[in-house]
Order: structure tokens, then C-alpha cells, then sequence
């Protein structure tokens, strides 16, 4: 039976802002995490250092909401990191927010993390054997205690030897009061890249805040690289050799990632433009207008628009003060949000046969409902085409899908999610079609498509893992 609650597109889990040597740096790090609020609305944290003493503040909600009433004065230093949250492994709650700040034997650390990490639980459970106390549900934490750890803290190399015990995603930027580091996972899974600033240094998980702030692009982190930038400079180690292939987010340029970046080498826009061109080669329909599902189906749409010459119309207008129904984290938050999110044009689809361009679905109930209003407004036809292939398997990367059951595609044949969705067509972008814009199409991980995982997924859990083996302890935080 298909779910009646729950978002059509997959959920991201963060973002990350650093600077090195830029004055200012928490009123810097807020503009940044502003432009990278589509990542991420459950939290949002900054960390800064003036060299002598480290301090924080971070909260649950937006960013203009969690720093509404601090002034980023009380934040001095020109060294910090910033985090926006939505949660794949540990609640939401405050104490999950990032950046992570703890004090060690050697000086206070803070960590700010975007990804999932595989063996979490098994790390989580060697420590805690060992007597270790965790203070979070995260599994950004784990790294917190192999830092920590006498055998890794007496060793050179540390934080590179502490990331070779990490398996799965993660782009992590690591704080002290006098450098910071970044690192991305031998996959190149999510995002990172470096940029420029006066004499300063500046990391962010899309190139779209780099500008925000008025930094130059410089470069994306490797895979397996670990750079560190102190009163030295920049420094450069490879603590892992990359994996080839590599196993990069296609959802980055499908749907995560603003279409002002540049993810992996890629023009986010450009390359949804190509997706839509190749759908309507790929599904091709007799029809009056393309609606765009804003904002992440406007470039696809554009894209079908283009290539099958059907003009292109606003027959749905977002409210954006509603925020992202994906990134709410209970499913009866997001069937709440849906019908506030988009309005349907009347005028613009009375009696017009309708093709709706989206990027994804993965559950399928928001759009039967989007598709029961094109119809209520008075559309004729209404024909569905998704710029990317079937959703149909959990992702264990960053990803919150996590059973095949929750993926209507995981479960049903094309034609029965048409007549679930009651469309009078329905449309996927092929595999091959996904692929074929990518410069570099191998390095790409396809398991929601294809349930071929580029990492062992067997140790891994939901996002409520964690926190139900704390609750099988029979505690519960409540803050």
C-alpha cells in the first residue's frame, strides 16, 4: 500500500562555511550559510577562534532564526566554521547541531560535518565499550573520540589517520583555535571547495556561497585530500587514495545543489538544461504548455521547453516563505507543508494540456496532490516527466530515503504509479540520459537508481539509528 504522508524529493543533510585569515569571520560564515539554507533548515551553528579562546553559538531552525538576536560581534576572531543541518543520522535536537564543539586533553576542537558515515555505529560501540561518554546522536561525533584517542593523539598525522578509519560520506571541516582543515571521503561523495578572499581562505559546500561573501573560487577538494590552512599557509595531504571510480552524488546536480553552482566540475543549471532537452527526446508529448514544479524543476523544465517547443508558463507560484517541504524532518510536517508551498494559476492551465517537469519523486504523494489541483484549476491533460530515473532503493550517504518501502518506485511499475499519480502519462529520464551530459559519467554513484552501492551499506542504519540504541539504554534527552 503506498504511504499517504511524505515529501517528493529526497533529502539533503547539510552545508559547511569556513574561513581562515578573513576578518570578521562570523558576520562572513552567516552570509555564507544564508546561500547554503537549501541544504539544510533544522540548524544552523558558528564557531569562531580570535587565536586566543573559541567561541560558539547555534540553535534549531533557520539562519536568520537562530542568529535574530546575536550580534556576530559577540563572535570575534577571523578564524571560524559554520554548519546548516537537517538531520540523516541523529534527532533534531540541539545538541545534534553542528558545529560539534568539544574540549580534548590537547585544546578545544570543533567539527562541522556533511554526509553519513557507515560504520558509525560500530565506532560508536567500540568506544563506548572502551568507557567513552557521547554527548550527541550524530555520527559526526565518532571522529570527536578517534581524535581523542591516545593511540591516534601520540601518532604523526593524526587527523589523517583518524579520517582512514572513517567508511562512507563525508566532507568534514575541522577547527582548532589556531588552523582549520578540511577533508572529503575517498569517494568524493558531497561536495567541497576552496576559495579565495583578500589573504584568506574560504570553504564552502557549493561555489554559490563563495560569491555570496565575494570570494574567488580557487578549486574543489580531491578526494582522500585533507588540506590544512594555518599561520604556515595552505598545506595539501592525500590521507587515503582516491577510489576510482569515484562515486560523486548525481542528486548534487539533480536536485540538491542551487543552480547558481558549480558541483564537480559541472554548471548545476547547465547540465538540468541537458536533462530536460534528453527528456523530451526520451518522452516526447503533444501538449500547450511546460510547468516547471519551482524551484528546483525550473532549469529541466526550461530544458523540455527548449527541446520539444512547447512554451514554457508559471502555472504554479511558490510561497517561499513556507521553506522546503523536503528538508522538514517528520513525515506529518511535510504533508502539513504541501498544500501551503505551491498555488496553482488558474488562467494559466484552464483547458491546456499540461506537461509538469519536477526533478525527482520519491514518495509520489505530493505530486498526486499537485496534479489533483492542476485538474481542480480546470487543466485538460496533465502529463508528469521527472528529470532523473526511478528513485527505488535507500541511499546510506546523505540521503534520508532509507527503506525501499518509502520509495514509491522501489515497490511499483511505471504504469501503476501513472495511475497512483492519475496522470495521463509519465515520464523518467533514462539512466543513460542522466549520465550522458557528465564529463566524467563513471564517477558517479546511481545506487537509488540501481541499487549497486559503491560502499558497503551493511553495517549502516536509518537516521534514527543512533538515537534508538541510546534510547535501548533507556534514557531520553530532552532539551
Amino acid at each position: 500500500m503506498m504511504s499517504d504522508q511524505g515529501s517528493d524529493h529526497p533529502k539533503e543533510e547539510c552545508g559547511l562555511f569556513g574561513v581562515y585569515g578573513v576578518p570578521d569571520a562570523a558576520a562572513h560564515i552567516q552570509r555564507g550559510l544564508f546561500s547554503l539554507q537549501h541544504r539544510g533548515q533544522e540548524g544552523a551553528g558558528i564557531v569562531t577562534s580570535d587565536r586566543k579562546q573559541i567561541r560558539s553559538t547555534k540553535g534549531l531552525g533557520l539562519v536568520n532564526e537562530v542568529f535574530a538576536n546575536k550580534t556576530m560581534s559577540d563572535l570575534p576572531g577571523d578564524i571560524g566554521i559554520g554548519h546548516v543541518r537537517y538531520s540523516t543520522t541523529g534527532s533534531s535536537k540541539i545538541q545534534n547541531v553542528q558545529p560539534l564543539v568539544v574540549e580534548c586533553v590537547d585544546g578545544i576542537w570543533a567539527i562541522g560535518h556533511n554526509g553519513n558515515l557507515v560504520n558509525a555505529r560500530a565506532l560508536r560501540k567500540m568506544y563506548q565499550e572502551a568507557g567513552a561518554i557521547f554527548q550527541t546522536s550524530t555520527d559526526s561525533e565518532v571522529l570527536v573520540h578517534i581524535l581523542a584517542d591516545p593511540m591516534y593523539r601520540a601518532r604523526p598525522q593524526r587527523v589523517a589517520r583518524a579520517l582512514c578509519e572513517l567508511e562512507g560520506a563525508f566532507s568534514f571541516l575541522i577547527m582548532t583555535k589556531d588552523y582549520i582543515m578540511a577533508a572529503r571521503d575517498t569517494n568524493g561523495f558531497r561536495p567541497l571547495s576552496i576559495g579565495k578572499m583578500g589573504d584568506g581562505y574560504v570553504f564552502a559546500s557549493e561555489t554559490c556561497a563563495l560569491g555570496q561573501v565575494g570570494a574567488e573560487y580557487v578549486r574543489d577538494l580531491e578526494p582522500g585530500e585533507l588540506v590544512t590552512i594555518s599561520e604556515a599557509g595552505l598545506t595539501s595531504t592525500v590521507f587515503r587514495e582516491p577510489r576510482k571510480p569515484l562515486a560523486q552524488c548525481v542528486f548534487e546536480l539533480v536536485y540538491f545543489a542551487r543552480p547558481d553552482s558549480d558541483v564537480f566540475g559541472e554548471n548545476v543549471h547547465d547540465i538540468r538544461l541537458k536533462y530536460g532537452r534528453r527528456l523530451a527526446e526520451e518522452y516526447p508529448v503533444e501538449a500547450d504548455i511546460v510547468v516547471p514544479v519551482p524551484d528546483s524543476g525550473n532549469s529541466a523544465a526550461l530544458g523540455f521547453s527548449q527541446g520539444s517547443g512547447i512554451p514554457l508558463d508559471y502555472g504554479f507560484i511558490r510561497n517561499h516563505y513556507i521553506g522546503r517541504t523536503f528538508i522538514m524532518p517528520e513525515a506529518d510536517q511535510r504533508a502539513d507543508g504541501v498544500d501551503l508551498k505551491l498555488a496553482v494559476l488558474p488562467a494559466v492551465v484552464k483547458d491546456k494540456r499540461v506537461v509538469v517537469v519536477d526533478d525527482s519523486i520519491v514518495r509520489g504523494t505530493t505530486s498526486k496532490c499537485r496534479i489533483k489541483s492542476l485538474r481542480r484549476a480546470g487543466a485538460a491533460e496533465v502529463h508528469v516527466r521527472i528529470s532523473c530515473p526511478p528513485s527505488a532503493y535507500p541511499c546510506n550517504y546523505g540521503i534520508d530515503f532509507p527503506t525501499r518501502e518509502e520509495l514509491i518506485a522501489g515497490t511499483h511499475d511505471l504504469e501503476t504509479i501513472k495511475k497512483f499519480l492519475d496522470a495521463d502519462s509519465l515520464g523518467y529520464l533514462s539512466l543513460e540520459g542522466l549520465l550522458s551530459p557528465l564529463k566524467a559519467p563513471d564517477d558517479y554513484c546511481t545506487a537509488c537508481f540501481t541499487g549497486k552501492y559503491p560502499v558497503d551499506r551493511s553495517e549502516a542504519g536509518d537516521k534514527k539509528a543512533l538515537e534508538n540504541d541510546t534510547m535501548e539504554l533507556g534514557f531520553e534527552r530532552h532539551e
